[in-house]
Order: C-alpha cells, then sequence, then structure tokens
C-alpha cells in the first residue's frame, strides 16, 4: 500500500512536469512567433523589405543587405522599438560603396586695371606657386587676388594644356575673364575697337591647342562717327560708296539693300554712334533713290545737311521733278541742297595741286599753293606725318587761288595720310582722293573727316580701295611663314658667342635686331630656342653651355622687347648632331642654335626641320649657325 502511494505521488508530479514543459514550449513559440511578425511588419511598414527576421526563443536576428550604414541602423532602431533591443541581433551587411567620384576641376581668371584674381578648384599636383608666380608677372604691381583650393585628385585629361594657354592667353588680355575646364577655355574680353576684336581673335585662335575648344566673346564698342556721314555716287564706271554710315544693324542692311539695288557691287555700312535722327535710313534711301531717278551724280549727307549733285547733262525738268520729290520725301529734320553742274569743259587743265603717296612711303607734292606760309605749311604737315626724307615739294605760289585753299590742301594730305598709297587732286571746285589701304573703314573714316573740315556745299571724291593684303590684321603672317623669315634671314648673317661664353658677340646684334622685328610681327607664336654643342669636352659642360646661349638669346629678344611668355630655351648638348664630329668642319656645323616652332602631336610631323638661326664660329652654312663647344 504504501509502494501504490509512493508510485501515485511520482506520477502525479511527472504528469505536472510534461504538462509545465508543454506550457513553457508553446508559450516560447507563442513568443518567438508575435516577435517574428512584430517585426518584420514594423520594418515592411517603412520599406525595409530586404530585411529578413527571425526568432530563436527570445532573441530576434536581422539579416539581409542594407543599401547603406544609415538604413543598416534604422533597420535596428525600428526593431528594437517592438522588442527589447537588448533581444536584437545585428547579421546584416551593407552594400559596398563606390569610390567617390573626382571633383571637377575649374578656375576663373579674372583682369582688369585693379589688378587680377583668380579662384577655383584645381588638382594638388598642378604647380599652384608657378601659377601664381605668373600671375604675379601678368599683373605686375597691380597685385593678385588668390583664391585657389586643391583637391588631391588625378588632373583630369586637357587639364594641363587649358591652363597653359589660359596663362599664355592673359598676357595679352587687359581687361577680360578666362574660364577653365578641361579640354576647354572660354574667354570674354573687351577691346578698344573692331580691329583690335580682329586681331586678338585671330592671334587666340592661333595660339590654341590642338584637344582644347576655344569659346570666344570679345566685345567692341561701337565707333562713334563724328560728323556722321554717308557719301553715294553713280559714275559711268557704276555705282559706289565712298562713306557709309548706320545707327543699326537693320538700318545697315535697308541702306546696303538700296544701294545693291541702285548698281554697287558689295557695299558696306559701318555702323557707329552720333547718329542725328533716328530716321537717318529714311533719308539716306530716299536720297539714293533719288540719284537713281536721276541716273548718276553724287549725294552727301552730312549730320542733317544733304548735299546732292546730279550728273552733267541732266536736264532741268527731271532735276526739278526729282529734288521736288527728295524734298517731299525726307524727315523734317534734315535741310536739302541741290546743283545742276554745266557739262564740264573738255579741254580743262590738270589739277592745281596734286600730291601722291607710293607703296614704299615716298611722298611728292607739286601744283599751286596760296602763298608762301602755305607751302612751308604743307611740307612741315607732309614731313610729319610721312616721314622727313619721304617728302619731296615742288609746289609754286599764285595769286588766284580761293580762300579756303589751305583748308583743302591740308585737310586732302591729312585723307591722304591714312592710305597705304594713293593720290591727292584739289581744284578750286572739287578735292578728290584716291588709294589703297589695308583698314575697312577707311573710306567712312575720311569721308566723314572731309565733310566735317571743308563744310557743307563743298564736293570731294573718295575713292578709296579696301585690300586684304594690306590690312593690319588679315596681314599678319602664319606662324610657318615667320618660321621662314627668320630662316632667310640667318641666310645672309649668323650670331657669333664670345669663344667659351654665352655672351652674344657685338657683330651679331644686327641679326638679332632683324629678327626681332619680324616676331613683334609675328605675334604671339610658340618658339623653342635649341641650343647644342659638337661632342669634344665633357657631355654635362657641353650640356650646361648650350643651355646658358640658348637663354642668352631669349635675353637678347627681350631686351628688345619682344613678347616671349610663350617661348622657351632649352640646351641639348651633344645630341641630334648634323654633321661628322670628326672634322672641324662638321663640328662648327653641330655647335648651333636653332629656332623651332612648338607644335602639338597632330601639328608636327617627321619631315619638320629646325630654324637654325645663330652661328658662334666660322663661316655659315645655308640655313645653319655655329656655336663653340664648351671646350672654347
Amino acid at each position: 500500500m504504501r509502494l501504490s502511494s509512493m508510485l501515485t505521488i511520482f506520477l502525479t508530479f511527472a504528469a505536472a512536469a510534461v504538462v509545465s514543459l508543454v506550457a513553457a514550449n508553446f508559450s516560447v513559440s507563442m513568443i518567438e512567433d508575435s516577435s517574428e511578425i512584430g517585426v518584420r511588419d514594423a520594418l515592411d511598414a517603412k520599406g525595409m523589405t530586404w530585411a529578413e527576421v527571425e526568432a530563436n526563443g527570445l532573441q530576434v536576428s536581422l539579416s539581409g543587405t542594407a543599401p547603406t550604414e544609415a538604413v543598416r541602423f534604422s533597420a535596428l532602431t525600428t526593431a528594437g522599438s517592438v522588442v527589447d533591443a537588448a533581444r536584437v541581433i545585428d547579421d546584416m551587411g551593407v552594400t559596398a560603396q563606390e569610390a567617390l567620384a573626382p571633383p571637377k576641376f575649374s578656375a576663373e581668371i579674372l583682369r582688369n586695371d585693379s589688378g587680377l584674381s583668380v579662384i577655383g578648384l584645381i588638382p594638388a599636383s598642378t604647380d599652384r606657386q608657378y601659377l601664381i608666380a605668373r600671375f604675379i608677372n601678368i599683373a605686375g604691381s597691380n597685385g593678385v587676388t588668390d583664391l585657389l583650393e586643391t583637391a588631391d585628385y588625378p588632373a583630369p585629361e586637357g587639364w594641363e594644356r587649358s591652363i597653359d594657354f589660359a596663362l599664355t592667353s592673359m598676357s595679352s588680355l587687359p581687361r577680360a575673364k578666362i574660364s577653365i575646364e578641361a579640354k576647354r577655355v572660354a574667354i570674354t574680353a573687351i577691346t578698344d575697337s573692331a580691329q583690335e576684336k580682329s586681331r586678338l581673335e585671330l592671334n587666340l585662335k592661333r595660339m590654341k591647342p590642338d584637344g582644347v575648344e576655344l569659346v570666344l566673346d570679345i566685345s567692341a564698342p561701337r565707333p562713334v562717327i563724328t560728323p556722321f556721314t554717308t557719301r553715294f555716287q553713280i559714275a559711268d564706271d557704276g555705282a559706289s560708296f565712298d562713306a557709309c554710315s548706320a545707327d543699326t544693324e537693320l538700318a545697315a542692311e535697308r541702306i546696303i539693300s538700296t544701294a545693291k539695288a541702285a548698281g554697287a557691287t558689295d557695299p558696306r555700312c559701318t555702323v557707329g554712334l552720333g547718329v542725328p535722327t533716328p530716321r537717318w535710313a529714311d533719308a539716306v534711301t530716299a536720297s539714293i533713290n533719288a540719284l537713281v531717278k536721276l541716273g548718276g551724280g553724287s549725294v552727301t549727307i552730312v549730320d542733317a545737311d544733304i548735299s546732292l549733285m546730279a550728273a552733267a547733262g541732266t536736264s532741268q525738268s527731271d532735276f526739278d521733278r526729282v529734288v521736288g520729290e527728295l524734298e517731299n520725301a525726307l524727315p523734317p529734320v534734315f535741310a536739302l541742297q541741290s546743283k545742276l553742274p554745266q557739262a564740264e569743259d573738255a579741254n580743262a587743265g590738270p589739277p592745281e595741286f596734286t600730291a601722291t603717296l607710293s607703296p614704299e612711303g615716298q611722298v611728292q607734292l607739286r601744283g599751286r599753293v596760296n602763298d608762301e606760309a602755305l607751302r612751308e605749311l604743307t611740307s612741315s604737315f607732309a614731313k610729319a606725318r610721312f616721314g622727313s626724307d619721304k617728302v619731296y615739294t615742288a609746289t609754286r605760289v599764285v595769286d588766284d587761288l580761293p580762300a579756303d585753299w589751305a583748308t583743302r590742301v591740308l585737310a586732302g594730305l591729312e585723307a591722304l595720310g591714312q592710305l597705304s598709297n594713293g593720290a591727292l587732286s584739289v581744284t578750286p571746285d572739287s578735292l578728290a582722293v584716291t588709294g589703297n589701304t589695308g583698314n575697312p573703314d577707311a573710306s567712312t573714316e575720311i569721308a566723314s573727316m572731309l565733310a566735317g573740315k571743308l563744310g557743307e556745299g563743298n564736293p570731294f571724291d573718295v575713292n578709296v580701295t579696301y585690300q586684304k593684303k594690306l590690312d593690319p590684321v588679315l596681314g599678319l603672317p602664319t606662324p610657318e611663314e615667320c618660321e621662314a623669315e627668320i630662316s632667310a634671314i640667318v641666310a645672309v648673317g649668323k650670331i657669333n658667342f664670345e669663344p667659351g661664353s654665352a655672351t652674344i658677340d657685338a657683330s651679331a646684334l644686327g641679326t638679332m635686331d632683324d629678327i626681332a622685328a619680324v616676331i613683334k610681327r609675328c605675334g604671339d607664336i610658340s618658339l623653342e630656342i635649341q641650343g647644342y654643342t659638337d661632342s669634344q669636352g665633357r657631355e654635362e659642360m657641353n650640356q650646361a653651355l648650350s643651355q646658358s646661349r640658348a637663354e642668352s638669346v631669349l635675353n637678347e629678344l627681350r631686351a628688345r622687347r619682344v613678347s616671349t611668355g610663350s617661348f622657351t630655351a632649352k640646351g641639348y648638348g651633344e645630341q641630334s648632331p648634323v654633321a661628322d664630329n670628326s672634322t672641324e668642319a662638321g663640328r662648327e656645323a653641330n655647335r648651333r642654335i636653332e629656332f623651332r616652332l612648338i607644335r602639338t602631336e597632330d601639328e608636327a610631323s617627321p619631315d619638320d626641320s629646325a630654324l637654325e638661326t645663330a652661328d658662334e664660329n666660322g663661316d655659315t652654312a645655308p640655313d645653319t649657325t655655329t656655336e663653340e663647344s664648351a671646350t672654347e
């Protein structure tokens, strides 16, 4: 009985233990399920569907790959808001982040009368001290404001070419902004005239290295035209402008269109300031159309005064009708004077005063003057304008000349001075200037000047031909032409150095003058002055001497006020012999200095040859000069 009682008690406790265990397991499962579901719902609600949730007893494990570290931390925080944070196990990973992209390197240079400032981000590999030294050299005493920052990333392709081009360009831009990027340079500048704008644009385009995009925004102020003048004529050889002025581009197009309809070939009109009325184009077109109706003659419009000269032989009735129509068509501000001349005498003599200007600059003055004072004045005026040794005077004094003769003669000489070559003819009834010029606006400038000095009602004729070859902008030689010119100079002269020295011999200074004159005409070109020696002596000494002599030539050019910002001097010592070093003649040929255009890889070719410009010792062979070795 006793055993049975104990067994019953034991079984009772065993049954209770089993029930407790089952209840505990059931509770744990419920807790796991509720925790896992609650955390998963919270993560899904925040869009973190990438996270995997697994409950293990009281612990909740989070796995999966978070897109960023911040998102991973947000997932932990979200899970910790549902269950105790201590129960959350972090098994999550983070997506590997790509390497940071390099910054966009750029710089902006601003230059004006107050100085120079530079701002931007440049690679750490760029020599900042060199840049600032170049800026200081350009700005001079005005100073440089340095706002550059650097970043330690590789310089992008084309960056150094853009920087070098911008530095070279800035030296010729006193008022400008240059924006620099890899493979791109944008220049905004202001010039004093249209001619200066054209010259500057041409030089910058020549200097631009390959692989660099150049964006130009160069402006020039409109010229002030005083007096505002237009002169149009119809003669037997056709119709043309002696001068054409307009106040707007639209007005210029209207005037040119009317002139073409009247028979003018390729007319041009200068747009400028100083117009007396906004209806200028109305007056000009009406006047040209009136001249067409008359069949010939000339019309001169100076500010608000119009002088119409019909062709000799025009009928009086046609003249009266056309002049009446023009008077009614003109804007109120304009005043019209008209003249119907008599037919010219076929036996008329030569002009009373003439002046001729030859292409070589020689001037001859002939004909009549009022008195001795005017003869002296015309001669002095011409000598001051053209040079004392270039004027020949053969005028004579007469008494029957008009009172304004001196004014007409001097005004004509001033007009002639604006031409490259030409002739002046002055008679009591007319003044005519003919010739050639490289200034596309010379005709307008001359006509405006004559109209202002001669006064209303005094006829004049300007027949000036623009020639591109005389244009100081379009006539600039190419770098290759400059190279050829220097070659021609050294073919007949040479540069000698004092023995064993980098000092240029006095006998060679004339050749240096000639070379400097050519380079000044060429504008901004890139040259490398290369020094070479023969093989005698130690190689290190030959290298040093060749470098010193190349730098000496560069300094001589600087002393002649040649802009050498794009020049370099480099010694090559014994390299690249052009003759046999075993003979004296060969060594003499190898001792030389060469001027070579600096070309990009695309421009250079295997056939490019050096332009040799100095010979320091002995006779000059064709296109070569000699340089003494370091042993001398």
